[in-house]
């Protein structure tokens, strides 16, 4: 192809010198998008001449763009059939080096104003005649994608001359086609793929000014931005893009390497090393405001927690630690409380912990995540239902006498230790929700620096644990209740079957991740547990013994049993998430409502019941020109993360808007209301039909 290329390069530049003559061009095809026709640098078949050298003139109306040969995440590129001409052999079509469009977050490769593609064609037989029918189909895109399907033909006589003005433009395209490693001073020496990312070094023997990069690896590998650093000499190129899509084994790798006027494609080899960049990009610190305004969202969205629909299984907890404290002295009320602040505290610093573990070695984290771990829900399953058991007077836990005696001699402190695991677990199982301000809050953490997570980790603890802090503030607000009696045992069931229900819940959302065999075989390995903790066995260490190996055996069934990620039912009004549909529908006029849930989402299932499932909101969903798209993160998805963390968010609910209007999308809020929700469609939609374009389309 470049030796082509550079032949045809020679022979424009000749042209410069040559006659002028009658030009060769087809027809126009001409609509207010675009303007395209067929032109040649030759008016005549010359006696000994089997080739010719054509372009296809294209000329895009403001903001539109066409498509290279690999357009991106999405995008079509022209293509041309040749049936029908005469005289006629191959036609090869040469590709000038591209622009690069973001739009949704995804990068796309193209042409803009006006693009010329060299095609160079051979003829079946020597001087004489060609007629050439082009069918030509492009798609040009601006707010929106019209599809164009139209016919240029051509006829060239035998007979010499040549057209100046054609040779001029179809050289100027010419030379912008990428040279080929030999030709070029830049040379493409290493590509890996490898922490969801291609890796890519260049070096030039003229310093890079303007670098961009485009990789080619077939249709199930897209990339986002790439970030290009030189080093001091700006002769040496390091490149990382971010790999938003991918297949099972990469193909060859063809990359173009652009850089102003120059420009090459190379197929380089692949690497089995991660190269280290020549510097490392400065963090943008934020100032003291920012960080005092991002605690005080932290604090606020854990504060909201306590009221938001997570609190249904915390409510128990709380419930139950209120009335432990009913008698007890001022003091020891105080100390209980904030032991169940410290409790929520301590699984803060915890998880922040595991955050930055998990960060060091390159793992993707979010707000939740525990529970898409089958092992994490199956422990809280068997420990809610061991809870509920106990309050509903299934069984008693009874501690060997020795040890009671030891707690009793401990001045009221025996308590403490519960104290403090009641707010720990209410810590947990707050966690599946989200709030208000606290996606902000969180999306700073586990963007920034350590102590940034450990900064809004510990706020949001303040936050959730600060009706504990109240209430050992004024333990006097205890003696409100009132006094024991058989009110207690009626609040006892009500707590008991609140955590059953949250056991019920939590034995749905193990279903959806891990499947129905492994829910059901927790359910019997539960229910066997339970069953021990009931009956008297011979023997001191029996029972314990038993109960240890049942627990132990209902963690492995998570790890044994479950079974591969299927697709799952969306619900009827829904299409299922899918990144590269969303620029496509809006390029349509559609306009695109995107919801990533889970099951184990408590305020993702509000926002359904509450807003989403009802009037007017799913009457607008359900509109002609409106797609409801549903991503579900039930199971742990690549494609999900990235794209919430393309948008800077590490936990759902999210919910964005694209449209016409909103090519980049409308972000709502984590707690939706319908107002919010028909707003954002309204402002994304497209205002005015565009009529005019498509009926050329």
């Amino acid at each position: 192809m470049m030796r082509t290329t550079l032949r045809l390069f020679f022979l424009l530049m000749a042209c410069l010198w040559a006659s002028m003559g009658f030009a060769a061009s087809s027809d126009t095809y001409e609509n207010s998008t675009i303007t395209a026709r067929l032109i040649s640098v030759e008016n005549g078949v010359a006696e000994t001449s089997r080739t010719l050298s054509l372009g296809l003139d294209v000329e895009l109306a403001e903001g539109w763009k066409a498509y290279w040969r690999s357009p991106g995440e999405v995008g079509l590129p022209p293509e041309i059939s040749w049936d029908g001409s005469e005289n006629l052999v191959s036609a090869q079509m040469l590709w000038p080096a591209p622009e690069r469009f973001t739009a949704f977050g995804i990068e796309n490769f193209g042409y803009k104003t006006r693009v010329v593609l060299p095609i160079q064609a051979v003829l079946e037989t020597a001087g004489q005649s060609a007629t050439l029918q082009a069918r030509v189909s492009l798609l040009a895109c601006s707010t929106v994608c019209v599809p164009h399907d139209f016919d240029l033909a051509l006829t060239i006589p035998a007979g010499t001359g040549i057209d100046a003005k054609a040779a001029g433009l179809i050289s100027e395209y010419a030379q912008r086609v990428p040279l080929g490693p030999e030709e070029s001073d830049i040379i493409v020496e290493t590509a890996v793929i490898a922490d969801d990312a291609l890796y890519v070094t260049a070096r030039s023997a003229n310093a890079f000014v303007k670098p961009d990069i485009f990789p080619e690896l077939g249709p199930e590998f897209t990339f986002g931005k790439p970030d290009i650093r030189t080093d001091d000499a700006g002769t040496a190129l390091w490149a990382k893009l971010p790999l938003l899509a991918q297949g099972e084994d990469p193909p060859p790798l063809q990359l173009t390497l652009t850089d102003g006027s120059r420009a090459v494609t190379a197929q380089p080899a692949w690497s089995d090393r991660i190269p280290g960049a020549p510097f490392e990009v400065m963090a943008n610190l934020p100032d003291l405001t920012q960080i005092l305004a991002i605690a005080a969202f932290a604090f606020l969205g854990g504060l909201i927690l306590n009221v938001m629909p997570c609190v249904l299984p915390v409510l128990s907890i709380k419930l139950t630690s209120v009335l432990n404290h009913g008698n007890k002295p001022a003091h020891e009320v105080r100390n209980g409380f904030l032991m169940s602040a410290l409790g929520v505290l301590v699984f803060m610093w915890a998880l922040a912990a595991i955050i930055l573990v998990l960060q060091s070695v390159g793992v993707t984290v979010g707000w939740g995540l525990q529970f898409q771990s089958p092992v994490f829900l199956t422990v809280m399953f068997l420990v809610l239902a061991v809870f509920s058991a106990n309050l509903f007077g299934v069984f008693e836990v009874s501690l060997p006498s020795g040890l009671q005696s030891r707690l009793a001699r401990s001045s009221g402190r025996d308590g403490y230790g519960g104290d403090f695991a009641t707010g720990a677990f209410a810590a947990v199982l707050a966690t599946p929700c989200s709030a208000p301000f606290l996606g902000t809050a969180v999306a700073f953490a586990l963007s920034g620096r350590p102590i940034d997570v450990i900064l809004v980790f510990t706020a949001l603890g303040l936050g959730l644990s600060l009706p504990y802090l109240v209430l050992a503030g004024k333990p006097g607000l205890v003696r409100l209740l009132p006094r024991p009696g058989r009110w207690m045992v009626v609040v006892k069931w009500v707590l008991a079957g609140l955590l059953a229900g949250t056991a019920i819940w939590l034995l749905w959302v193990l279903i959806g991740v891990a499947g129905g065999r492994v829910a059901m075989t927790v359910l019997l390995m539960t229910s066997l547990f339970i069953l021990l903790a009931t009956i008297r066995l011979p023997g001191r260490l029996t029972r314990p013994t038993a109960l240890v190996v049942v627990a132990v055996l209902s963690l492995l069934v998570p790890t044994a049993l479950t079974i591969p990620p299927q697709t799952r039912a969306v619900g009827q009004d829904w299409v299922a998430f899918d990144r590269s549909e969303i620029p496509k529908l809006v390029s349509q006029g559609k306009t695109v409502f995107v919801d990533v849930t889970a099951d184990w989402c408590l305020t993702c299932k509000a926002n359904k019941t509450l807003v989403l499932d009802r009037a007017p909101v799913v009457d607008q969903l359900r509109g002609d020109n409106v797609v409801a798209m549903r991503a579900d993160w039930t199971r742990s998805s690549t494609d999900i993360s990235r794209y919430l963390e393309s948008h800077n968010r590490f936990g759902i609910p999210f919910n964005i808007v694209y449209g016409p209007n909103a090519p980049d999308g409308i972000i709502l809020s984590e707690v939706l209301t319908s107002e919010a929700v028909l707003d954002a469609l309204s402002r994304a939609a497209l205002g005015d039909p565009v009529t005019a374009l498509k009926t050329d389309g």
